[in-house]
């Protein structure tokens, strides 16, 4: 019994000596504990695009409007209508807020998305909807600054589909970022999200 509470002290010793281990560590390594969010994250940037209509339009044409963004291709199969379908429903939510919001769907796929096809399909969306497109180079340096992944994935038709990453970004009215969402959330929940970030 007595070698028992002999050990107490060299225990409780061990327990300091680790914690403050731990605890150092904490400062240094983020993966022990701490998140370090310093600055504003690097999303987001200048572009010069064409929209549905023909008509050149860039970041510059939004500027004072907060964007909700999304990057897709007509030609997806279910992700993109989805989340296009759940933007919309969140605009009309937000009532007369929706004002202040140009919501935009980047192409990811310029070869076949061109301003006729972006035209004829926002046109399910709502008339609110600007679609963009460009030159293949153009379109890569967005994605770029979006930090969006887009692949092109050869089909056995000799066709193709387009892997890609699906954010909806909302950017501020000085065109930086403000939130991300995913295609999970309800439009409930996005637009109460976006009004209490407006």
């Amino acid at each position: 019994m007595r070698t028992k509470e002999a050990l107490i002290p060299y225990l409780l010793l061990a327990a300091c000596v680790s914690g403050g281990f731990l605890w150092h560590q904490s400062e240094t390594v983020p993966q022990l504990g701490q998140t370090i969010v310093s600055g504003q994250v690097a999303v987001g940037g200048p572009y010069a695009l064409t929209d549905q209509n023909g008509q050149p339009r860039s970041s510059a044409d939004y500027r004072g409007k907060y964007q909700l963004i999304y990057f897709g291709y007509t030609f997806c199969p279910d992700v993109c209508p989805t989340t296009l379908a759940l933007m919309a429903a969140a605009m009309d939510k937000l009532g007369a807020a929706q004002e202040r919001i140009v919501p935009i769907f980047i192409t990811i796929d310029p070869a076949r998305d061109t301003p006729p096809v972006l035209k004829r399909y926002l046109a399910a969306f709502g008339p609110r909807f600007v679609g963009l497109t460009g030159t293949p180079d153009k379109i890569a340096r967005v994605e770029k600054e979006y930090r969006v992944f887009a692949k092109k994935e050869p089909l056995a038709n000799g066709n193709y589909s387009m892997d890609h990453s699906s954010v909806i970004y909302l950017m501020g009215p000085d065109g930086k970022l403000v939130s991300f969402y995913d295609e999970a959330a309800s439009p409930d929940d996005l637009a109460k999200d976006i009004r209490r970030k407006l």
